[in-house]
C-alpha cells in the first residue's frame, strides 16, 4: 500500500472539496498519482450525485451578489433537502459563487430542458448552414453541429457554462461536488440578473 505525505492529501483537499478521509482514500488507490486520485474522486462524487439527483429540495437560501460600483446584482435561489445544509458555510459559498457565476457569464436560462425548442431548432438551423457553407462534408455536418450546439449551450446555459473560478469544471460540476461533500441533492432553482439601465 502506497505511503501519502499529509502536504498531498492536502492538495487534493483543497483541488477536490472532498473529505480528507476520502482523498487519502483515492491517493493510495491511485499509487500517489494526484491526478489519477482526483479523476477517481470525481467519478465517485458523480455516481454519488446521480444517487441523490431524485431527491426532493424543499430548503435552501435565496443569495445575491452585487458588483463593485453597485451597477449589477444578482438574485438566485439554490435549494437542498436540509434546512441544516442550507446554513453550512459550503452550502454558501456555493450559492454566492453560482451568483458570482450569473454576474459575470450572464446566462439565460438555469438547463438545457428549459431553452425553448424553437430557438434551439433555430441554433440548429444556423449550424448547419454554416457547416454546409464552409464545405463540410454532408456525412459529417451533424456531429459538427452537435459540437457547435455544445457551445451554445455554453453561452446560455447556467450548468454548462464554464465555471469563472476555474475553468476547467462547468458550474455543473460545481454543484456535483457539492451534492458529494455536502450528502443532499442540491439544484439551482431559478436567478435573475439586474444591470443598470437594461430593460429585463
Amino acid at each position: 500500500m502506497a505511503k501519502v505525505s499529509a502536504k498531498l492529501v492536502k492538495e487534493l483537499r483543497d483541488k477536490s472539496g472532498a473529505g480528507i478521509l476520502d482523498c487519502k482514500k483515492a491517493l493510495v488507490e491511485a499509487g500517489g498519482d494526484l491526478a489519477a486520485a482526483e479523476l477517481a474522486l470525481r467519478k465517485r462524487g458523480v455516481a454519488i450525485a446521480k444517487k441523490k439527483s431524485g431527491r426532493a429540495v424543499k430548503e435552501g437560501v435565496i443569495g445575491s451578489y452585487i458588483h463593485a460600483g453597485g451597477k449589477l446584482g444578482v438574485l438566485i435561489e439554490v435549494n437542498c433537502e436540509s434546512d441544516f445544509v442550507a446554513r453550512t458555510a459550503d452550502f454558501q459559498q456555493l450559492v454566492k459563487d453560482i451568483a458570482m457565476q450569473v454576474a459575470a457569464a450572464d446566462p439565460q436560462y438555469v438547463g438545457r430542458e428549459q431553452v425553448p425548442d424553437d430557438l434551439v431548432g433555430r441554433e440548429r438551423q444556423i449550424q448547419r448552414e454554416r457547416a454546409l457553407q464552409e464545405g463540410k462534408p454532408e456525412f459529417i455536418v451533424d456531429r459538427i453541429v452537435d459540437g457547435r450546439m455544445g457551445k451554445f449551450y455554453e453561452e446560455v446555459v447556467l450548468v454548462d457554462q464554464p465555471f469563472v473560478k476555474d475553468p476547467s469544471i462547468s458550474v455543473g460540476d460545481l454543484v456535483q461536488r457539492a451534492i458529494a461533500k455536502l450528502g443532499e441533492n442540491i439544484a439551482v432553482r431559478r436567478f435573475q440578473r439586474y444591470k443598470v439601465g437594461e430593460d429585463s
